[in-house]
């Protein structure tokens, strides 16, 4: 079930981003002060080498660096002589993620902070905020702009709580006023973003680490963490855990330590990266160190740190199911791989998971898809499909034989409601269908004929973008066959 409120806060070690809370519970602006003391308006270059210093990279999950961010606005505004804009992603999209949404809750401040540094260094005309229509941060977020004051005007832009309207180009879409989705072709925000200015956007997390990275400076900063990777990770850790937390801890920290933390039962894998990521084996996740390097040594990733444990009571193939289902219903529907592919590799999964259809079937459809999208959407779920198919090999063996795993769906995996206010799914009496394929031809992007001609489709919601066509397959099936029921 999706969680309604942000998980407790833990810390290994040392506290920084979560300074204060123990003291304070959420910092105003005076806790916040008392806390992690003043902070002062640095000048482009030494924001620069103290991005560059730290390795500091974006948070929400593609870790770009953030350096090269900034010096692409501080190029471009110079470029065309424009001025830049500012924008902070606390939109957490990832209905896994909570890390942000307890930033904005408990230390908006931070976020406020590392907002201004980047606002005065590229001096920019605005800053906006973009959060998620679930009103968990906005009113935290309210409140502290209204306890100061900011270097240039100020913002909060509510965007709808979808997967998609985290992506970077969603965002600044929302904000022109266009609809929430990714553009249909690659732009880079430092060209062109808000307003057509050049536009730095980062992630929420990455603003708050530059704020204390800017008081401490890069020596003090990289005191905790490793070398190749200085300074703390937020971890949001659901699942199975018994205390679902969200964990600050140095990178490097050993995983094992964190689910001991949380009271991580025993279980076949634990999900890292999110919706996005890879599953590892309880093997590697003994071995796993927290950061970047150290999960992808074991398979994983960190993406927007995202670790969700699996307890032995669930399937995890049917785990791994609804939320490839969720996320093709999530894309934006706007390119071949979203419209085609995705509702593909759900059904694909589907088969495999059933076992009617053997893994091979999975690694085809993702092919399909990976490298193809108009954004990082279907790589993404492609690259969480084939990960499960491989972790869970001998569960997907058992499904095989027939046999299965002998535990049903519990839903651990921290998915939100149906897409959709009203989801409705195609049902097929058998007893009626004489293979006629005119429903294929209606709608080929969600009903295929299978080897015998008679229509095989997802038992997922149809997708939103795909309604009209299946009403059209249901109206001109002769026999009365295909009906469009409401979803349960």
């Amino acid at each position: 079930m999706m969680r309604t409120t942000v998980p407790p806060v833990a810390c290994v070690g040392e506290p920084r981003l979560t300074a204060g809370f123990a003291e304070f519970g959420r910092l105003d602006l005076m806790a916040h002060e008392e806390v992690h003391g003043p902070i002062g308006p640095m000048e482009p270059g030494s924001l620069l080498r103290l991005a560059e210093a730290i390795d500091l990279k974006g948070k929400g999950g593609a870790g770009f660096p953030f350096a090269r961010k900034l010096r692409a606005v501080l190029e471009s505004c110079e470029r065309q002589s424009l001025a830049a804009a500012v924008v902070v992603n606390a939109t957490e999209g990832e209905p896994a993620s909570w890390k942000d949404k307890m930033l904005l809750t408990r230390a908006p401040h931070l976020i406020l902070d590392g907002a201004a540094l980047a606002a005065y260094a590229v001096d920019a005309e605005e800053i906006v905020i973009g959060v998620a229509d679930d009103d968990m941060g906005r009113p935290s977020l309210t409140e502290a702009l209204q306890e100061r004051r900011m270097p240039v005007p100020t913002t909060i832009v509510t965007v709808p709580h979808r997967f998609i309207s985290g992506e970077g180009g969603a965002l600044v879409n929302g904000i022109n006023g266009l609809p929430h989705i990714p553009p249909g072709t690659k732009k880079r925000s430092s060209d062109s973003g808000v307003g057509g200015l050049p536009t730095l956007l980062s992630n929420a997390e990455t603003f708050a680490q530059l704020a204390v990275a800017a008081r401490l400076g890069p020596y003090e900063y990289a005191a905790l963490g490793t070398d190749d990777e200085p300074g703390t990770v937020l971890l949001t850790i659901t699942g199975a855990a018994a205390r679902p937390a969200v964990v600050e801890c140095a990178a490097g920290t050993p995983l094992r330590e964190i689910l001991d933390l949380c009271e991580v039962p025993d279980g076949p894998g634990v999900l890292t990266g999110g919706y996005h990521g890879k599953w590892i084996t309880p093997e590697a996740a003994d071995r796993a160190e927290i950061s970047r390097k150290g999960l992808v040594a074991v398979g994983g990733t960190l993406g927007a740190g995202i670790i969700v444990p699996l307890g032995r009571d669930t399937c995890p193939l049917g785990e791994a199911a609804q939320v490839v289902r969720y996320l093709a219903g999530e894309s934006a529907g706007q390119c071949g791989p979203c419209k085609m592919g995705l509702p593909d590799l759900a059904r694909a999964v589907d088969l495999a998971v059933s076992g009617s259809a053997p893994i091979e079937i999975v690694r085809a459809a993702a092919g399909d898809v990976k490298g193809r999208g108009a954004c990082s959407h279907p790589d993404g779920t492609a690259r969480f499909a084939l990960s499960a198919v491989e972790v869970f090999a001998e569960d997907l063996r058992l499904h095989t034989t027939g046999e299965g795993c002998g535990n049903r769906v519990k839903g651990v995996l921290g998915l939100p409601g149906a897409p959709d206010a009203n989801p409705q799914k195609l049902t097929l009496d058998w007893s009626r269908c004489d293979g006629h394929g005119l429903c294929a031809h209606v709608v080929p992007d969600f009903i295929r004929l299978d080897a015998n001609g008679y229509p095989a489709f997802p038992a997922t919601p149809v997708p939103t973008w795909l309604r009209e066509g299946a009403l059209k397959a249901v109206k001109v099936c002769p026999e009365l066959a295909l009906r469009l029921a409401k979803a349960e």
